[in-house]
């Protein structure tokens, strides 16, 4: 019986690992693949508080080692289903059982992709959902950026800077991003905007050669030949597995306030899955602080009834 089981060993499950050790709760940590969730995939962080330049595995693996040097125990295994039992919450992987007297959900979210043939086996090979990762691969080339929010609107901003050709695909005649970006991207000359349409074709010969883009008002199919597409078409919570356990937003967001309690007795939320106006990793990281505080307060009350 463990105090608390964190699912998602991102930013913010990681760290309640390490506010919940602080106030010497027995944790462990249940992860599907490595640790530190999308944030490793980015290779200089300059807006986190105190170190200016870092990558996101550096990140990661320093505070990794934080949690793990306070005595939280990290396990590999992805939570299939969480049971609420009586005295306890009973947490299943494929593999093992698990119980734990609370539950914090940090699953954090992945990429929504298009859907569109051959697109998973063409990641790495000319297409890719993060721009920063990537776009130095693309210097001087032909790329193209999929989608209307604020990361599809950075993401053209910083390729533009690269590249020698941008074209920025979105499937409505106006962006849902913020105006000044789309204001800078307007005044970059190697920047093309195409409106209403969809991409719905990969060409490819074991990369990526060019795209089918769809006219949405006339139905007409425009072959434009690249090197790179970014999508940048939202993300998906990882919360499918918990949908009969706490209440989800019609996007699939745990429904949580700042406390990160759910309406599920118990079980708390952190990070990227959760409701929030900002998705950015100082905000990750106080949710697990949060969500971490709230559940040692659950189990301190438990303990004096």
């Amino acid at each position: 019986m463990y105090d608390i089981v964190v699912v998602g060993a991102g930013p913010a499950g990681m760290t309640a690992a390490i506010y919940a050790r602080r106030a010497a709760k027995t944790v462990l940590v249940l992860e599907a693949l490595n640790y530190g969730g999308q944030i490793v995939n980015t290779p200089d962080i300059e807006n986190y508080p105190l170190e200016s330049h870092i990558s996101g595995f550096d990140f990661s693996a320093k505070v990794y080692e934080q949690a793990k040097g306070l005595g939280a125990e990290f396990v590999f295994e992805k939570v299939v289903e969480i049971r609420p039992e009586k005295d306890a919450k009973v947490i299943i992987t494929p593999k093992n059982t698990y119980t734990a007297k609370t539950v914090i959900l940090a699953t954090g979210s992945e990429n929504r992709k298009l859907g569109l043939e051959d697109e998973d086996k063409l990641v790495g090979r000319g297409v890719s959902y993060c721009a920063t990762c990537d776009g130095n691969f693309y210097r001087n080339k032909v790329v193209a950026v999929v989608g209307g929010g604020n990361t599809a609107l950075e993401d053209a901003l910083y390729l533009a800077d690269l590249a020698e050709k941008v074209y920025l695909i979105h499937r409505r005649d106006s962006f849902r991003g913020e105006e000044a970006n789309a204001a800078r991207l307007k005044e970059k000359k190697n920047v093309e905007f195409i409106y209403n349409a969809n991409v719905t074709k990969l060409i490819s010969e074991k990369r990526l050669k060019a795209i089918e883009v769809t006219d949405k008002i006339d139905g007409s199919i425009r072959t434009i030949e690249l090197n790179g597409l970014f999508i940048a078409v939202g993300r998906i919570p990882e919360n499918q597995n918990f949908a009969g356990l706490v209440k989800l937003d019609d996007a699939g967001y745990v429904i949580a306030g700042e406390d990160c309690h759910t309406n599920a007795d118990g079980i708390f939320v952190a990070g990227d899955s959760r409701t929030k106006m900002l998705r950015q990793l100082v905000t990750a990281t106080g949710d697990g602080a949060v969500a971490a505080t709230e559940a040692v307060k659950y189990i301190n009350n438990l303990e004096t009834v």
